[in-house]
């Protein structure tokens, strides 16, 4: 059973998504303000955290740059009244991986919930650490290996901490090389449902995972195709 920790204030709010969550086979629990959601997180194993952004002691963008200082790998979905384009940006720059505005239809936050423990795969890190290496599942190129079992990413010989969806971006640059990608091909194959957040997402995140991968500007492997998008190539 996948473990949700739901950091929200609003206990009619609470309520409603704990049951439903509960009921799609869910175990969830909840903190009411974001400092305690902080000490929860860093103190168990979740696959998920939902997070609220208006949180009393501590607010969401704050609890989620918090909790990405220890762990970069569990999913975050924002679920706020915040709906603006610069909210969404705000949040996902602080770490967060989707971002579901309210009011909202629960099958949607269920569908959410699905592809984020999707994109995570599911495996706990001891799971994954017990697993025979495979070397269909060993993506190499230049000088930058990703064992797909184990998560691990190393750029001669240094290894690199990702978030999720940092990770599986780089994992769709990986399945796709020396392919010039379109923004709406990434936001469609990342982020795995009709966004309305705009290309912007896209730029947001290749720039993260860029500035992790390239520390040289003559050894690029992310470059940009001015008005197509983006290709992996080597230098």
């Amino acid at each position: 059973m996948k473990k949700i920790i739901l950091i929200e204030d609003e206990t009619s709010v609470v309520s409603f998504i704990k049951k439903g969550l509960q009921e799609n086979g869910y175990e969830v629990s909840v903190a009411f303000d974001g400092r305690t959601g902080v000490q929860l997180v860093q103190g168990n194993d979740f696959d998920l955290v939902i997070l609220d952004i208006m949180l009393p002691e501590m607010n969401g963008l704050d609890v989620c740059k918090e909790i990405r200082k220890t762990n970069q790998q569990v999913p975050i979905l924002f679920l706020t009244a915040l709906g603006t384009s610069e909210n969404i940006v705000l949040g996902l720059e602080s770490g967060g991986d989707d971002y579901l505005v309210k009011p909202f239809k629960f099958i949607e936050l269920v569908a959410r919930v699905k592809s984020l423990l999707r994109r995570s795969n599911g495996i706990s890190p001891q799971e994954t650490a017990e697993l025979e290496p495979d070397n269909a599942h060993v993506f190499q190129f230049s000088d930058l290996i990703v064992n797909d079992y184990t998560k691990k990413v190393t750029r001669a010989g240094e290894e690199i901490s990702l978030t999720s969806t940092e990770y599986k971006l780089l994992l769709y640059f990986l399945n796709n090389p020396e392919k010039v990608i379109s923004r709406a091909e990434i936001l469609d194959a990342v982020w795995g449902v009709n966004y309305e957040l705009g290309t912007n997402v896209v730029d947001v995140y290749v720039n993260y995972l860029r500035k992790k991968l390239d520390s040289q500007d003559d050894n690029k492997l992310i470059h940009t195709v001015i008005g197509m998008g983006y290709v992996l190539k080597k230098p």
